[in-house]
C-alpha cells in the first residue's frame, strides 16, 4: 500500500513537470500565419546582466524590471482565422485566470483589451490583446506578461524590446 502511494505521487509529480509553463497560448507557438516572441526567464536574467550606461536613468529601469519577469510571450498575425483563435483564447483564459479588465479601447479600428492579476500595487500578470483593423490590414496581437512589475514598467519593456503593440500600450500608459 505505501509502494502504491509513492508510485502515485512520482507520476503525479512528472506529469505536472512535463506540463510545468506550458499555457494556453503556446498553440500559437510555430505556426506559420502566427508570428511568435517569446521570452523566458533564463534570457531575463541574461539580459539583465549586460552592462549599461549608470546615467541613463531608462535603461536602468529596464534593466531592473527584466530581472522580476517570468515569461512574455507575444503572437502577432494577419490571418483573421488565426486572429479569432488568438481572441477566443485569450478570452476563454481571461475568464479561467479570473483577469480583471484593466482598460478597454475602441478607436480609429484599434480595439485593445487590456487585462491584469494584481498582487497589492504591483501587477503578476498582464493579458494584452490588440485587433487593428486600420488602413484596410487587419492585425491582431496578443501579448502575455508574467513576473512582479507595474504598467509603467511594460511601455518600457515593448519600447526597448521593439514588441509588436508597444506603441498602443505606451499611448496608452501617457492617458
Amino acid at each position: 500500500m505505501k509502494m502504491r502511494k509513492i508510485l502515485i505521487v512520482l507520476v503525479a509529480a512528472f506529469a505536472s513537470g512535463s506540463f510545468y509553463g506550458q499555457t494556453v497560448f503556446d498553440q500559437f507557438d510555430g505556426q506559420e500565419e502566427i508570428v511568435s516572441v517569446i521570452v523566458n526567464k533564463k534570457m531575463f536574467e541574461l539580459m539583465s546582466k549586460v552592462k549599461a550606461d549608470a546615467s541613463d536613468k531608462e535603461t536602468q529601469q529596464y534593466l531592473k524590471l527584466i530581472q522580476n519577469l517570468d515569461n512574455l510571450k507575444v503572437y502577432s498575425t494577419t490571418n483573421t482565422a488565426a486572429a479569432q483563435k488568438m481572441k477566443e483564447a485569450a478570452d476563454s483564459y481571461v475568464k479561467s485566470a479570473a483577469l480583471e479588465e484593466l482598460k478597454k479601447v475602441n478607436e480609429n479600428g484599434k480595439q485593445i483589451t487590456i487585462d491584469v492579476k494584481r498582487s497589492g500595487n504591483q501587477l503578476k500578470e498582464f493579458l494584452m490583446f490588440i485587433d487593428d483593423d486600420a488602413n484596410g490590414i487587419n492585425r491582431s496581437v496578443l501579448m502575455s506578461l508574467t513576473g512582479i512589475f507595474n504598467l509603467n514598467d511594460i511601455s518600457i519593456l515593448t519600447d526597448k524590446m521593439q514588441i509588436p503593440g508597444g506603441t498602443e500600450l505606451k499611448k496608452l500608459t501617457e492617458k
